[in-house]
């Protein structure tokens, strides 16, 4: 760790950030460095063919001026990890929990053999906020007075790069991805107009898009489209093969999908992921998961959870036993239609 990254960990550490969304006003705009996250850098003339065929999206046309999701399977198309994955310069980034790093990039270093292809961990050279809310544009205009017009696009400036994400609540939000001297610069001017909040409230602004992320807990879980990965763009059918590839087709293209990731609310605190949840109508056997989980209130939960559809027709679901706390079910921000049913109806 070098001197400045040094800096920058004890200035946030100083910082007061709010730990509970609840603390904020309704519709805020606020600025959360992600310190939960860990970026794993590649680089080398076979970089971008080498990762190709290791993820579930196409990285041999992804362009400095775009962003995607991708996920990481086992053999048995079950993930191990999803990413935010982009370009810069000579090098792609995966961005992916902090916990997961160093294990991914290990089994990720592992299949790199002959290609031409280096793996670095730049968690710490690299900081991380979120921004979200209708303020941040004005907030960031000194340092990227044109913003990105649409999810998961990204622009490249001095002062690092600026990715727009999947909006949550009708509103706008970002990932800039800075230097530390760039990050301590900025951060007591971007805090006078956007509230400044621990990275809970980002992590719970990520379930309220709909966007899931493996963690420790999960990891195996889920084939991708259980957690409506291919929804969000996180798989490319049509490109060649990765570990799992032929597993998550299958999934993909014979019978209609029995599995999805729903958002719920719960009268509950401190879910942990992979916690099961039951129904009512049928009680002695977990109908599904809690993939992500975030408190949103000194009292309640937002979750998103993988769950059998057929859960969903009739009783009530709960958390850990049929006797839990109940979960209320919330529309999520985009459909879930399988794609089998949207070339029928095209």
């Amino acid at each position: 760790m070098n001197e400045i990254t040094s800096t920058w960990l004890d200035f946030s550490r100083q910082q007061a950030l709010d730990t509970l969304p609840a603390t904020m006003a309704a519709g805020a705009s606020f600025i959360a460095p992600l310190t939960d996250l860990g970026l794993i850098a590649l680089s080398g003339e076979d970089a971008a063919s080498f990762l190709h065929t290791q993820i579930t999206n196409d990285v041999q046309n992804l362009t400095a001026g775009q962003a995607r999701l991708a996920g990481y399977c086992s053999p048995k198309g079950r993930l191990l990890a999803t990413f935010l994955m982009w370009k810069s310069g000579d090098n792609i980034f995966l961005q992916l929990p902090r916990s997961l790093q160093a294990p991914i990039q290990k089994r990720l270093q592992m299949f790199v053999m002959r290609a031409k292809a280096r793996l670095a961990d730049v968690s710490d050279t690299q900081i991380i906020f979120g921004l979200a809310g209708h303020a941040v544009g004005a907030a960031l205009a000194p340092w990227f007075p044109t913003l990105p017009t649409e999810p998961y696009a990204k622009i490249d400036s001095d002062y690092g790069s600026l990715i727009r994400v999947a909006d949550a609540n009708s509103a706008p939000r970002y990932q800039w991805i800075a230097s530390p001297q760039h990050a301590i610069a900025a951060w007591p001017q971007l805090s006078k107009s956007l509230q400044p909040v621990a990275a809970q409230a980002w992590r719970l602004s990520e379930i309220e898009a709909g966007i899931p992320q493996i963690t420790p807990e999960t990891q195996e879980q889920f084939v991708p489209q259980m957690i409506n990965f291919e929804l969000i763009g996180g798989v490319n059918f049509k490109k060649g093969c990765y570990p799992g590839q032929e597993i998550v087709a299958r999934s993909q293209y014979l019978g209609k999908l029995k599995r999805r990731a729903v958002l719920a609310s719960v009268a509950a605190i401190n879910i942990a992921a992979a916690t099961e949840v039951f129904s009512s109508n049928d009680p002695d056997q977990p109908c599904g998961m809690i993939v992500n989980a975030e408190a949103d209130s000194a009292h309640s939960s937002r979750c998103l959870l993988e769950i059998k559809l057929a859960a969903l027709e009739g009783g009530t679901v709960h958390l850990g036993a049929v006797n839990g706390a109940q979960l209320h079910f919330q529309t999520l921000p985009y459909s879930i239609v399988d794609v089998t049913d949207a070339e029928l109806s095209a």
